[in-house]
């Protein structure tokens, strides 16, 4: 896996320290609201276990996957829930946990979409941003790291299901994927 790596972009311990930093600052803005974490499987699952362990209020955690990616290197554009919320969302503040913040697509659908299910207050916190190639007119509201506009790996972020288990972020070698 290491050889399929062309360029380390945040170490783990760089990972770790922003992550703590996000979540003392999730931890203020939410103090006295209803917290809930919403993870977007598969790629956020790392990012969303160190993120909660960071926030020092009561918070609950639930789980969507969502699938625009297929099993290429670009959005297809068309949002599928693979996974729905399995609570009643009346009431509580979410917080969407995802691994990049890339076109938008996904991330501006679910808004909409968790919006229409009663959520009292909807943000972003996003592992990496990838402003250069944003199609939806959406902003995360945490965000850990600017990427540039290579395609990324590690700590959760997959190329055709491989490389998640990466301790860091990188840039994966494009002779993986231009085959």
């Amino acid at each position: 896996m290491q050889n399929d790596v062309k360029e380390i972009l945040f170490s783990e311990e760089e990972i770790a320290s922003k992550v703590k930093e996000i979540g003392q600052q999730i931890s203020r803005d939410y103090k006295d609201k209803n917290l809930m974490l919403v993870s977007v499987l598969k790629g956020s699952v790392i990012f969303m276990a160190d993120l909660m362990r960071a926030i020092d209020i009561p918070l609950t955690i639930d789980f969507m996957a969502v699938s625009s990616y297929g099993s290429g290197v670009k959005t297809t554009g068309a949002v599928k829930i693979l996974k729905d919320i399995d609570k009643d969302l009346s009431g509580f503040d979410l917080l969407i946990v995802e691994d990049i913040l890339d076109s938008g697509i996904t991330l501006s659908y679910l808004t909409k979409y968790l919006s229409n299910k009663g959520a009292k207050s909807i943000r972003i916190a996003t592992l990496l941003n990838k402003e250069d190639r944003r199609q939806a007119d959406i902003k995360a509201d945490y965000s850990c790291f600017d990427v540039p506009d290579e395609f990324v790996i590690g700590y959760g972020l997959d190329y055709d299901q491989k490389y998640r288990n990466l301790p860091y972020v990188g840039i994966l070698d494009p002779k993986i994927y231009e085959k």
